[in-house]
């Protein structure tokens, strides 16, 4: 704020160019843009695909990207996806996790802290990739631990060192949601735990699993919504940030 109103006083800005870009969000008509939540929390604003068309989501790209922002879309089809690249096609879209974004910019040192995603089965991989890439686009380094469920528990365990050098693990898991409190077990660090809808008639599209989640008798796990991946992502970013920071 101070450098704006300084180009207003030395006559670089003009007063309505100033107020433009104080503006804390932009009116698109059918969408306000919150063009101040990178300065209030660190992350620019994430658009929710499903339910918007994808002429609404080009033009929220487009008012993002004009900020210098990165993009990230969740939950929005190939068919929209396809239809919006076409105007953005600096973006990538993952089918499995349904998302689309700016292409993560992330280094590969060995000796850099890294966030654990660790995914019970195969079946509960799009929840999973939706954690993974949200906290890549979000600068983090990750490492994918996949199909390492409790009915073949050896495949957790042959992972487990590398799982406990991470600064925070986030865990998904569907069916009887069992999977986070083995990990919360086992481990130094915070646990998210994300349910996901995946399992049959008793698991009642995954309440099933957040309530076991919800019931674990491990320590330090914390529960996000059945399928949030997303906010799942978010709270270990932070988490993972105050980790690095405080080294």
């Amino acid at each position: 704020m101070d450098e704006i109103l300084r180009q207003v006083q030395q006559g670089k800005l003009t007063v309505d160019e100033a107020k433009q870009q104080l503006a804390t969000y932009e009116n698109l008509g059918f969408a306000k843009v919150d063009h101040h939540r990178e300065k209030r929390q660190g992350f620019p604003e994430t658009i929710y695909g499903e339910g918007k068309s994808a002429g609404q989501i080009t033009a929220i790209i487009s008012a993002i990207s004009k900020k210098s922002n990165d993009v990230l879309v969740t939950r929005i089809s190939q068919n929209k996806a396809t239809e919006v690249i076409k105007n953005h096609p600096h973006l990538v879209y993952n089918a499995q996790a349904e998302m689309l974004f700016s292409q993560p910019n992330i280094g590969t040192s060995p000796d850099e802290k890294y966030v654990a995603v660790i995914c019970a089965g195969t079946s509960d991989l799009r929840v999973a990739e939706e954690t993974a890439i949200t906290a890549e686009v979000y600068g983090c380094q990750v490492r994918r631990f996949y199909d390492v469920g409790v009915a073949g528990i050896h495949r957790l365990f042959d992972n487990i060192e590398e799982i406990q050098q991470a600064t925070v693990s986030i865990v998904v898991a569907g069916m009887d949601g069992a999977l986070p409190s083995v990990v919360g077990g086992l481990v130094s660090h915070p646990v998210i735990a994300v349910p996901t809808s995946v399992g049959y008639g008793a698991s009642f599209d995954g309440l099933a699993a957040l309530l076991t989640m919800l019931n674990s008798c491990a320590s330090g796990i914390s529960v996000v919504n059945i399928d949030n991946g997303y906010g799942g992502a978010y709270n270990a970013v932070l988490i993972h940030q105050l980790a690095v920071k405080a080294q």
